[in-house]
């Protein structure tokens, strides 16, 4: 024994596990003083989050939050997983602290008893006590220490009450004894079918001795549920055995099957019909006079009369969650979320990019020119631009987001949301990425992460990046401009039907993605709508911080290695003037002053390069679309990022250094000239390459994102290519068919 009371036997895993919405975060959070590594769990996108108990090194791993341990979703699995000691990389935890909810006793008991089976020490926070207050309970956490065999200390996470008991307990969890076993008793058949499948996995060794019963039960369950996920994932498990020992447990399942057709659901029933005792013996009802809560020293809580009681949930919920006033209120909020990623993350935007220039600017004048300057310059300043650039969207993304789901307000909004999602296939939930991605489909693609089925989350992946995000704007208005002039209306006209068209895309193919590649039923959209709480500052803050660097060092790392094989493709091979055709050396000899040679030098240079080659070797296959060789380099340039093309051009064509307002830029956009003599930017070209911009995955960093979140090379590779088809194609028809009107 230490000082502190804890046993001296070296520092401890400590899972903790609760149901979405129960606080457990928040305890997380107290006990580890928010001092938390995130990270993904191997081959899934869940997160991952340790940290040390206060004080100690004993560590914490916060689980997902989650209803059950049946695998009726990766976190469910991955949560069970984990408790099992089946995780790669992650050590089996030696106790459990269980954040359960005051004020939903019952639901939060399921999971509960589900983690009391596996036989670990467990230690439960009955938490939100005072969140409780208008439900007019007590909850008596002595009684539910006696029905449950494990301790269960009051608290209250959001003010730390309870907190400094909790890590008291904690402290002394390896000497817990473990949990008595299961009380509530199963239909006999599934009793003698559980005991047969604890043997065969006991003899297996692939689960602990002392979570074989447990797991035996939860195993039955999943093989004989209804839904595929669970079937899938105790047919996963069966992989794990030898093929004696999978053969022993499908006949248990079989033999159990044929005795009882609804064995799944009667061990359903009756583990509630427990669940409802220990509630009923646990929890008393008290009248309104009563309404008191119980000082630091008790164990109880006295919340309000009734559960009928109107609460202030439930008077928000009246005006937010309304047919009309609802969408209303939530069209502004949604409106100040776009308004934040899109504008007011510019400031933080033009700073990194002035002192990306400036740093630049600092290496090239104190550096001989040749490829050394140039790989700092424009490979290695210029590629951590690229990642640097979007942290301020993704910060204030997360922050925003963290501020609605917090609150409880997410819920709302998916709620709100769902109906007019469902008509493509979507949930609710997929509404708020899609709207980002109109700022940044990064940011967009990593807010998916709330929506829990597979399908519809990488559907929402998939569609992200067709709505028109901000890197496309220097694109769209430079051509608006060239083709268009200073005619305001018709500019405004255009620039709304290019969102419009991504927009319309989106959800057609949603529709599509549904019904070929994701194609099942729609799961029922089940959203428990959290009470409302007011934020922690410093939460939010660590919350957005976790998340945001993320992406610096995850997907900022491809971005890195891409803009320097790109610049390493615009440099080489490099001629010296004299080296260059004898036109090239005619046009930079009539170039006016020094600084338009240089501009005329770097647009030669750039034609004689590795991706000017490449441009002309393309020219074939984009002159069906009105493109010569100079286009074909603004669109293999914009690989790496879409704005990069009005800077590409500003070279090509030798007007230097430009951005969406150059008048120079417009003008050569506007005469430039086929050799025959034809100009190159039509009507029907310009518009055909805007909208292929509308359409074409041009980004790296997207699909960086889409690798990191997906896990797998597949679906960034494959939305590359149907987005490029989609492009090339749509391009192809605006130009054939306007050419000929």
């Amino acid at each position: 024994m230490t000082a502190d009371g804890s046993v001296d036997a070296g520092p401890i895993r400590i899972a903790v596990a609760g149901n979405p919405n129960s606080g457990k975060t928040t305890v997380f959070n107290n006990l580890t003083g928010l001092r938390a590594k995130v990270g993904n769990y191997p081959g899934v996108t869940v997160e991952k989050r340790e940290g040390l108990l206060r004080g100690t090194p004993h560590s914490l791993l916060d689980l997902p939050g989650t209803y059950s341990l049946s695998a009726r979703s990766p976190d469910e699995e991955l949560a069970r997983d984990v408790l099992l000691g089946r995780v790669p990389g992650t050590t089996r935890p030696d106790a459990v602290l269980l954040v359960i909810d005051a004020s939903n006793l019952e639901r939060n008991l399921y999971l509960t008893s589900q983690v009391l089976e596996f036989g670990m020490p467990v230690v439960i926070a009955c938490n939100m006590l005072d969140a409780a207050a208008a439900r007019g309970q007590r909850v008596d956490c002595d009684a539910l220490s006696h029905e449950l065999g494990v301790p269960v200390i009051g608290t209250v996470a959001a003010t730390g009450e309870g907190l400094e008991a909790v890590r008291e307990a904690l402290l002394r969890a390896r000497s817990l004894p473990p949990p008595p076993p299961r009380a509530w008793k199963l239909p006999e058949p599934m009793e003698e079918a559980a005991r047969d499948a604890a043997a065969v996995m006991e003899a297996s060794g692939v689960i602990p001795a002392r979570s074989v019963r447990g797991g035996a039960v939860l195993w039955l369950m999943d093989y004989l549920a209804g839904d595929a996920a669970s079937r899938r994932s105790a047919e996963r498990f069966l992989t794990r055995l030898q093929p004696a020992h999978a053969a022993a447990l499908c006949d248990a399942a079989d033999r159990l099957l044929e005795a009882m057709a609804d064995s799944a659901a009667a061990a359903v029933e009756a583990r509630y019909e427990w669940i409802s005792g220990v509630a009923a013996r646990a929890v008393r009802q008290v009248s309104p006079r009563d309404r008191r809560i119980s000082d630091a020293h008790e164990t109880t809580i006295v919340q309000p009369a009734q559960a009928s009681t109107e609460t202030l949930t439930d008077r928000i919920d009246r005006i937010l969650t309304h047919r009309v006033l609802g969408l209303a209120i939530f069209a502004g909020v949604m409106f100040l979320l776009f308004l934040s990623i899109f504008s007011w993350a510019e400031p933080l935007m033009g700073l990194i990019d002035a002192g990306q220039g400036a740093l630049a600017g600092f290496v090239s004048d104190r550096m001989a020119d040749g490829p050394l300057r140039s790989l700092l310059t424009d490979g290695v300043i210029a590629g951590v631009g690229a990642v640097v650039i979007f942290f301020p969207q993704i910060c204030i993304l997360f922050f925003c987001l963290a501020l609605l789901e917090d609150s409880g307000y997410m819920a709302r909004a998916a709620f709100l949301m769902d109906r007019l999602m469902s008509r493509v296939g979507l949930h609710g939930k997929s509404f708020i990425p899609l709207l980002s991605s109109y700022a940044c489909a990064i940011p967009g693609i990593m807010a998916t992460r709330t929506i829990e089925d597979r399908r519809d989350r990488f559907t929402t992946i998939l569609i992200a990046p067709l709505m028109s995000c901000s890197a496309r704007l220097p694109v769209y208005i430079i051509l608006i401009a060239a083709l268009f002039g200073d005619r305001t209306w018709l500019k405004a006209g255009v620039m709304f039907g290019l969102y419009a068209l991504g927009t319309i895309a989106a959800m057609l193919l949603a529709l599509l993605f549904k019904k070929t590649l994701f194609a099942g039923p729609r799961p029922a959209f089940i959203l428990e709508l959290p009470s409302y709480h007011v934020p922690r500052v410093g939460a939010l803050l660590r919350s957005t911080w976790d998340r945001s660097k993320l992406f610096l060092t995850n997907a900022g790392t491809v971005i890195f290695c891409v803009s320097v094989i790109v610049w390493a493709l615009s440099y080489f091979p490099r001629y010296a003037e004299s080296e260059l055709p004898a036109d090239a050396r005619t046009r930079i000899a009539a170039a006016s002053d020094d600084a338009a040679r240089e501009q005329v030098l770097a647009a030669e240079q750039l034609k004689a390069s590795y991706i000017g080659q490449l441009g002309h070797f393309i020219e074939p296959a984009i002159a069906p679309l009105g493109y010569d060789w100079r286009l074909g380099i603004g669109l293999l340039s914009s690989f790496l990022a879409r704005e990069v093309f009005v800077s590409v051009m500003g070279i090509t064509f030798a007007v230097g250094e430009s951005d969406e307002s150059s008048v120079d830029l417009r003008r050569q956009l506007q005469t430039a000239a086929w050799p025959d003599g034809r100009l190159v930017l039509t009507a029907p070209a310009g518009v055909g390459l805007m909208v292929f911009y509308v359409f074409a995955c041009q980004c790296v960093s997207t699909l960086a994102v889409v690798k990191k979140e997906t896990q797998s090379w597949r679906w960034p590779i494959f939305m590359f290519v149907y987005m490029s088809v989609l492009a090339y194609v749509a391009a192809l028809a605006v130009y054939q068919i306007g050419s000929r009107w």
